[in-house]
């Protein structure tokens, strides 16, 4: 199919879509991962977003069915530069291209993308539209500019749970084939959804969580209950999508949480959801971090982790009055972790489950088991 893009930096092109054909609106991300394109479009914290992959050839080792992070891809959808419709891989069993139709998402391909990461880390994140129907350049501006911005939508609603559910999977494990069967260290913990990855609630069943996942806005009253008739000994906040500033209630609900000190783990979007329920406001980076190659160092124990990345927005270096800064990213130099004084909490900026991406960040979760 032939499909056309419209920047909001009055840049307009055309490309070959693949995947669902119609009209999509989402900001331009670009992602710096050489590995793991299903894992990353199935992450619900890239809803409202394309992603612009810098790995020139995508498609290569197909889709399966247990690497899914979530039940569907809330991504607007993905460009790349070359799509191989003819994968292989021994645990694939279908391509990119079918995929994207199953969820009703576009892809672009035969793009330069090199020309658009550079110009994402000039202009930073920019609003674009994709359409396969309408190809008048003036058109597509209107409809861009009339729709709503990333900002002012409330993703989260979208993406978490309607129900709360219990989740006793493990890692997946690539040599059996099974996901793995771990002892619980009778320790349970109730995760708030704002997109919570699959994988991360893997890794929290792997050191011995059990865990029950519940709605984003899920009142406090009603864990602080759990809570003090020993139904749960902590709470974790999930990673997830949008600005975090819009979720006011939300932002309260933990404020709440805190003050019960209830132990408490923050990733990604729950880390910055902690920072504005302490007083201190995220503010949103000019392109983001977005990637499994991102180097992080330990401030604690002085060494340097390979860490997988995605997030807009940050945490502010005023977040020190409050809290000891344990992480920072080398590329940016920029607050990645935080352990708060007085309370029995910390959070990361990173994603620490592995999905996709390198393996070394994974004590976090036993970090947050030895906490409870």
């Amino acid at each position: 199919m032939k499909a056309y893009i419209y920047i909001e930096n009055d840049v307009f092109l055309s490309a070959k879509a693949f995947g669902e054909s119609g009209t999509f609106f989402g900001e331009l991300v670009f992602n710096t991962s050489l590995t793991g394109y299903q894992e990353i479009i199935s992450d619900p914290s890239y809803a409202g977003q394309f992603i612009v992959f810098s790995m020139p050839e995508i498609g290569i080792v197909g889709v399966n069915d247990e690497d899914n992070e979530s039940k569907e891809v809330f991504a607007s959808g993905m460009i790349v530069r070359e799509l191989n419709e003819q994968y292989s891989n021994f645990r694939a069993n279908n391509s990119l291209d079918a995929y994207l139709k199953k969820y009703k998402k576009i892809g672009l391909c035969e793009v330069d993308t090199r020309f658009l990461v550079k110009m994402i880390r000039d202009y930073g994140n920019l609003r674009a539209v994709i359409s396969t129907e309408i190809k008048d350049k003036e058109e597509l501006k209107k409809m861009l500019f009339s729709s709503a911005k990333i900002d002012e939508v409330n993703y989260v609603a979208q993406v978490s749970t309607k129900n709360s559910y219990k989740h006793n999977k493990g890692a997946w494990n690539h040599i059996t084939k099974k996901y793995e069967s771990i002892s619980s260290s009778g320790k349970k913990i109730a995760v708030l959804d704002y997109g919570v990855k699959e994988n991360i609630l893997n890794e929290l069943v792997n050191v011995g969580l059990e865990v029950e996942v519940f709605p984003y806005n899920t009142k406090a009253k009603d864990l602080i209950d759990l809570y003090q008739k020993g139904k749960i000994h902590g709470v974790f906040l999930s990673n997830g999508p949008g600005e975090p500033k819009i979720l006011k209630d939300e932002i309260v609900e933990i404020k709440k949480l805190a003050e019960a000190k209830i132990p408490m783990l923050g990733i990604c979007l729950g880390h910055q959801l902690l920072s504005n329920a302490f007083g201190y406001e995220t503010y949103k980076m000019k392109f983001g971090q977005h990637g499994a190659n991102h180097p992080v160092i330990n401030l604690i124990n002085n060494t340097v982790e390979i860490t997988a990345q995605n997030h807009n927005y940050n945490v502010p270096e005023e977040i020190a009055e409050v809290a000891t800064i344990t992480h920072r990213n080398l590329f940016g130099d920029n607050v990645e972790g935080v352990k708060y004084k007085n309370y029995p909490i910390i959070s990361v900026q990173h994603h620490p489950e592995s999905s996709s991406g390198p393996h070394e960040s994974k004590y976090i979760f036993k970090e947050f088991l030895e906490l409870l």
